[in-house]
């Protein structure tokens, strides 16, 4: 029967219209008469804010002494600074080649980078996002090292031939002066001597450079002269070498796990020869070969032993042992296992000058995935407490959500029960890497990400202020019980490997209840609580999906609750709550010997002791049915007002009651649509053996072979193909046989035209494109809700969609974001007497007129399209096609500063917003080409205008949609750079500055500017401008205070070194004064005698 709505009237025409019909421009138009929408399109923007967690596969790191700002490089180009807890930067070199190296202007606001496709960069840092200056790319030659001695603008890049060639940081132009391999070595070696893997210059003199080379062999070159000074060999290759300060002495890592330490000018043999992990033979031979010792740094303290701090070098017996770092200092070694392999490590010393006493206090240890400072200034060696947000991957993220404008309260309640959480044992001293300052302008909202994990784990982040911090840590998996080995694995389970996997998160802000779905076909209703108890029996609920449709009467839309959904009788235990309509033919295993009526993990049978934060309120599990495993669940949904919870899998759709612990709703999808069922399908019992799907599954697929589906949602990490057959939830699903259920949203609503009151009901959408309700009878005061039981009755089809239902939201009549109901938190475990009574917050009764009866409206988006619905007539008044080629692969409807809208994002990488309720196109950007299932299971948008997803294993990113904010982003964002100076020299001494000793300087512009050394071959090198502007460093600075800052600096140098020319003159004419007198003195004593007395 066709509905007439009056609105679709134009010029005296009326216009027949079905419900399911498009709206046409008219419609539209007369609705934006009605209700006048805000959002426009100049109110959109897409923009990337910050990104946080571990750099991912990193490869390179450097720390700036005096700015405290430590710059890791990745093996995909990016760049990642941190300063103080809240400062970081995210940069990008466009080639997305490994970043090999990384070295600091100190103290000069700018980096080097070099790259493995031969190209080396120069970044300023004294802007909120770094931008490059300059670029210059070798085409001849493979770089492998650079070295940039302190306070010099002259850069050393050693190749793979052997040779060094000299850059100037300022103009990044090469230098006519090259060190040529053959001319280094000359007839020291009759083969060639292998990459540069090293230089730097000797601390005491800047004319005397130290070149490593792969073979072995080491040769001091004398700048001025342009000739070796001196070359040392030995038998093993070399992978690093480190300086004694005093520039005398040097040391040698070598790859069979030996230091060789070496006088600079005897260099016929070392002067110790120590293998640190070597067993020594008694015989006197030389002990066994160790692994590499990949690098060693050589730091001398003013009151004690130096320390000797290297990685690798352990036996080669210590087969599956841990990397290390080994500190050596005086007659101690201590040796420092690691959780993951070593990247690179450096020490943080107290002076930036390498001719000083080093006075090292700490060592930054970059691992594979962790970032490790390790205090050497007390006993033990103690690891600082990490500020950063680099723990995001402790566990591979498996799904995540993010919540923008929560409640001002929760943030500080998870906060105290989360510091309870926190380890002990870190040094007392505060992190060092504490450079930078914070952004100026913050975000006026509260906001929550929520990770969850393959383990089981669930975080909680506060992310307000583009800061991450985490609040909270939830174990799921102490719920069950942990099998000690493989072997004991239980043969119900139907994930080989992560089992507690958490695969859903539905979570209630302002009554702060939590439920989760696991990989194992589990969810859990946890409520938060201040107070610590002990849970004798975890509170379990069986349920055995699906309902076989011979045994049950279709319910009639609108009729009274259905055989199929009788509650449960009253039982003693909730542990053997089932439902009467499914009766337990046997215990575990049927007569044929098929598991059934079995979950799949086994549940905790001793006490649990609950700490204070989220407490297990009920586990529900589903079972195994006539030897076939449940169906992993693909929507979720909990609503605390109702006290009820909804889940469904491709099997069907449940609704629990988690306060009576009883299940009220237990039915395939076929019955929810009664007689109307579109597909005509027809009951089964038993149920069939699944045939597999013929696209690609992943670890959530509802349609594989139990072979098939044995996967972990982390197993498509690491699997970057990607399959079209999506359902909602991003699994592959046999479209022709079985309709998952892929979405819900509890609310209050007019169903019938005749109500004039909203009440409770469930709307299901599913991977079919229908969307479902059911009405729900909630008992109105707490004692009725404790006592009676929860009215069902079912409601039928309302509208059908292209493609998986995703996103179901209600407007009022304003075009308002109707909130969802709740009720407001209150301390569980708190005695009845002291316990305050719920407030339930419901919406204000909508309200109506005979011109206009529909007073709600229905916003429903699909993977393909959007609706909205005028309620109660049901009537579509708004259509839009979102793709045609692609499909949504997230959509949120969000409430924004100027209004509310629809965003969504699409599998071709496009980001949209439309205008509610008219679903006008606001945005289109082609932001992200969908490469890996990880971006299409944590993309998630947010209230005002956020949006994040996990944009590697380790890291999240966050972009904004919204103009406002993109325009506020400098304001918002932290600096890098700080004017600060720098620490004075030291003091030479007098006896130094009267004869000359001490550290040597050297003019390098007479040595390697053009007038000397000439112009470099163009072929060898391009420069390539960067974006970030074409002058030089000097001219980057940013604003007065930055050039005041650097003239006053400039001027304290210039007078210590005039300050150290007076010292000198004064010392001089002492000199002068002291031999005059000494000579009168002579001439007096011997004036008066003759030649004969002398």
């Amino acid at each position: 029967m066709k509905k007439f709505n009056i609105r679709k009237v134009l010029d005296g025409l009326t216009a027949a219209s079905s419900s399911s019909s498009s709206s046409n421009a008219a419609s539209g138009n007369r609705e934006n008469d009605m209700i006048q929408e805000t959002l426009q399109s100049e109110h959109f923007q897409l923009c990337k804010t910050v990104r946080h967690g571990f750099p991912y596969q990193p490869s390179s790191m450097a720390f700036d002494p005096v700015q405290k700002i430590l710059a890791i490089g990745t093996q995909s180009g990016a760049l990642r600074l941190f300063g103080q807890a809240g400062v970081e930067c995210y940069c990008q070199h466009e080639s997305g080649s490994a970043v090999i190296q990384l070295e600091f202007l100190v103290n000069e606001g700018a980096l080097v980078s070099a790259l493995a496709d031969d190209s080396i960069h120069l970044w300023n840092l004294r802007q909120k996002l770094p931008a490059i200056l300059h670029s210059l790319k070798f085409n001849r030659e493979r770089i492998t090292f650079c070295h940039l001695p302190f306070q010099s603008k002259w850069l050393y890049v050693g190749t793979e031939r052997g040779n060094i060639h000299i850059v100037n940081v300022e103009s990044f132009t090469l230098s006519g002066y090259v060190i040529m391999w053959n001319k280094a070595i000359e007839l020291s070696s009759k083969t060639h001597p292998g990459p540069v893997v090293h230089i730097s210059d000797n601390p005491m003199d800047e004319g005397k450079l130290l070149i490593g080379f792969e073979c072995g062999i080491v040769v001091l070159w004398d700048l001025k002269s342009k000739k070796a000074d001196y070359r040392y060999s030995y038998d093993e290759a070399i992978h690093s070498v480190a300086w004694h300060h005093e520039g005398k002495q040097f040391v040698c890592s070598h790859s069979d796990g030996t230091l060789t330490t070496w006088n600079i000018r005897a260099p016929a043999k070392p002067a110790q020869i120590i293998t640190p992990h070597g067993k020594q033979p008694k015989d006197g031979k030389k002990p066994e070969p160790c692994k590499p010792i990949l690098k060693v740094e050589y730091k001398t303290t003013r009151a004690g032993d130096p320390f000797m701090i290297l990685c690798g070098g352990l036996s080669y017996d210590t087969v599956g042992r841990r990397a290390c770092l080994t500190v050596m200092h005086g007659k101690s070694t201590a040796v420092l296992e690691m959780d993951y392999p070593i990247v690179d490590f450096l020490t943080l010393c107290e002076t930036p000058y390498p001719n000083d006493f080093q006075e090292p206090y700490a060592v930054v240890v970059l691992l594979e995935k962790d970032l490790v400072l390790i205090d050497l200034a007390q006993i033990g060696y103690p690891i600082f407490e990490n500020p950063y947000p680099l723990s995001i991957h402790e566990s591979p993220v498996t799904c995540c959500e993010y919540f923008a404008d929560c409640p001002a309260e929760v943030i500080p309640a998870l906060y105290s029960v989360g510091s309870r959480q926190k380890r002990q044992g870190f040094s007392k001293k505060e992190w060092p890497i504490n450079g930078g300052n914070w952004g100026q302008g913050t975000l006026s909202f509260s906001e929550i990400i929520i990770t969850g994990h393959a383990d089981g784990s669930i975080k909680f982040w506060d992310a307000s202020a583009l800061m991450l911090q985490v609040l909270y840590k939830l174990k799921t998996a102490k719920v069950f019980e942990k099998p000690r080995s493989k072997e004991e694995k239980s043969s119900t389970e139907i994930v080989d490997e992560d089992p507690f996997a958490i695969q859903i998160l539905s979570w209630c802000p302002e009554s702060r209840v939590l439920c989760v779905a696991g990989v194992s076909a589990h969810v859990i209703v946890y409520r938060f609580s201040k107070q610590e108890v002990t849970t004798e029996v975890v509170q379990l609920l069986e349920v055995r999906m699906p309902c076989e449709l011979n045994e049950v009467e279709s319910p009639e839309c609108g009729g009274e609750q259905a055989s199929a959904v009788t509650t449960p009788g009253t039982s003693s235990s909730p542990q053997t709550s089932l439902p009467q309509s499914h009766p337990s033919t046997s215990s575990n295993n049927s007569s044929d010997g098929l598991r059934d009526n079995v979950p799949c993990l086994k549940v905790r049978s001793s006490p649990l002791k609950q700490s204070a934060g989220y407490q297990v309120e009920l586990l529900i599990q589903l079972v195994w049915v006539s030897g076939e495993p449940p169906q992993q669940i693909t929507s979720l949904a909990v609503n605390s007002a109702y006290g009820l919870v909804a889940f469904g899998s491709g099997d069907g759709l449940a609704v629990v009651d988690y306060l009576q612990k009883t299940l009220i709703v237990n039915v395939s999808t076929a019955e929810l649509y009664g007689s109307t069922d579109p597909h005509h399908r027809q009951p089964h019992s038993p149920r069939k053996t699944r045939q597999p799907s013929a696209g690609l599954c992943d670890g959530n697929d509802a349609s594989a072979a139990p072979e098939e589906k044995c996967k972990s949602p982390t197993t498509d990490a690491r699997d970057n193909s990607f399959s079209r057959s999506r359902s909602s939830s991003v699994t592959s699903i046999d479209r022709e046989s079985r309709e998952v259920i892929s979405s819900f949203n509890f609310c209050d609503w007019l169903s019938k035209k005749s109500e004039s009151v909203a009440v409770p009901s469930l709307w299901v959408g599913t991977s079919l494109g229908s969307m479902l309700a059911i009405a729900l009878t909630v008992p109105s005061t707490p004692e009725q809700r404790m006592l009676q039981p929860v009215g069902v009755s079912f409601c039928g089809p309302v509208v059908r969609l292209k493609g998986g239902i995703l996103r179901m939201a209600q407007l009022d009549a304003s075009g308002t974001l109707l909130p969802h109901v709740y009720e407001s938190w209150y301390e569980p475990n708190a005695p009845e007497e002291e316990r305050e009574q719920p407030r339930r917050r419901r919406p204000t009764s909508p309200s109506s007129s005979q011109e206009n009866p529909d007073c709600q409206y229905a916003v429903v988006c699909s993977e393909k399209q959007a609706k909205v619905l005028a309620l109660p007539s049901q009537n579509c008044v708004y259509e839009h096609n979102i793709t045609e080629s692609s499909f949504v692969l997230r959509a949120d409807v969000v409430t924004l500063t100027s209004g509310v809208g629809i965003a969504c994002f699409c599998a071709n990488g496009h980001i949209m917003t439309l205008s509610l309720p008219s679903l006008r196109p606001l945005l289109d950007v082609n932001y992200l080409p969908l490469t890996d299932m990880r971006i299409a299971r944590t993309f998630c948008f947010s209230n005002q205008g956020q949006a994040l997803y996990l944009t590697s294993p380790t890291e999240i990113q966050r972009i904004t949609y919204i103009q406002e904010t993109c325009d506020n982003l400098q304001e918002m964002l932290g600096e890098l750079f700080t004017p600060v100076e720098t620490p004075e020299a030291p003091n030479r001494g007098f006896f130094k500055g009267l004869f000359g000793g001490g550290a040597q300087s050297l003019d390098r512009e007479d040595l390697f500017g053009e007038v000397s050394a000439g112009k470099a071959s163009r072929s060898l090198a391009q420069h390539i401008p960067g974006p970030g502007g074409m002058e030089g460093m000097k001219g980057a600075a940013s604003g007065v205070v930055g050039e005041l800052a650097r003239a006053r600096i400039a001027l304290d140098e210039r007078g210590q070194k005039l300050g150290e020319l007076e010292e000198r003159t004064a010392a001089m004419m002492a000199s002068g004064e002291s031999f005059s007198k000494h000579a009168h003195d002579i001439m007096l004593k011997y004036k008066d005698k003759k030649w004969y007395q002398l």
